[in-house]
């Protein structure tokens, strides 16, 4: 009874720091999601317009032989499945959907980390990003991919990042990072836009930019998750903790009421034996 209230008032304090936590990381990933994603969409739409020959270096489609896989999770557990889902994605892209090919990854997240080290897969591990996570830090990651992209030491890179969509919730999302895809169907319609200077440099302009925020997205989605995920994981387990300790409770006071019974049974014999 006693360890587990214990356990109760450590999972209860968790509880309440990821719910502090959580406020702040859900507040800066839902100011800058908006402004991400339409600047993705907006280079996605002007680079489809772009002649093939005058593309970007990082919308070269070419045969896919090399893979790089991004998996992002946390530094700590006690999180419910929020790393194992990612791990397990990360390993069905690896012996499934791109087996066969030469995969390499980079672990952001020391679980991460942890599962891929010993497969000899590990490109680089940047789970210090969580000590500082700015927009700085998070660009000089992103632009190492870039380069390895642009060196063609892999023909394409892929995200693996749960999306925060509330406390409880949280999306697995397999999103490429490059090369860039175009936007398909009616947003690759060319819009009544002035370019200045022109169209071709205002996209080499902004796509190391637009990459750069689509990391920081991704690590900041997933920094909230982690954080949603943690939360809910400790409220179960401080239910969980608490039924257990009514439950030991219950099985305690009946124990010790059938044991007082016993005693004055005992008591009550031996006093009609005496009489007798």
């Amino acid at each position: 009874m006693t360890s587990v209230s214990s356990t109760m008032q450590i999972t209860s304090a968790m509880k309440m720091v990821s719910a502090a936590k959580l406020k702040k990381a859900q507040d800066a990933i839902t100011a800058m999601r908006p402004y991400a994603d339409k600047l993705t969409e907006l280079l996605q739409s002007l680079s489809a317009t772009l002649d093939s020959d005058s593309g970007s270096a990082y919308a070269q489609q070419r045969e896919v032989n090399k893979v790089l896989l991004v998996a992002i999770t946390s530094n700590r557990g006690l999180c419910g499945a929020f790393n194992s889902n990612i791990i397990k994605a990360t390993s069905s892209l690896v012996n499934n959907e791109f087996k066969g090919k030469e995969v390499s990854i980079v672990t952001i997240g020391k679980k991460a980390n942890d599962a891929f080290k010993k497969s000899g897969k590990v490109l680089a591990n940047k789970s210090e990003i969580y000590d500082d996570l700015t927009f700085e830090n998070v660009a000089e990651i992103a632009q190492s991919l870039m380069n390895t992209f642009v060196e063609a030491k892999a023909d394409k890179i892929i995200l693996v990042y749960n999306k925060f969509k509330n406390a409880a919730t949280q999306e697995i999302m397999t999103e490429q990072f490059l090369p860039i895809v175009p936007v398909e169907g009616e947003a690759n319609a060319n819009h009544d836009y002035i370019f200045e200077p022109s169209k071709l440099e205002i996209v080499e302009a902004l796509i190391p930019k637009s990459l750069k925020t689509q990391l920081y997205k991704a690590i900041r989605d997933s920094f909230a998750s982690e954080h949603g995920a943690r939360m809910t994981a400790m409220h179960k387990a401080t239910d969980n903790a608490t039924e257990l300790r009514d439950q030991l409770k219950l099985t305690y006071n009946k124990a010790r009421q059938a044991s007082i019974t016993n005693e004055i049974l005992e008591i009550v014999g031996g006093a009609d034996a005496l009489s007798n």
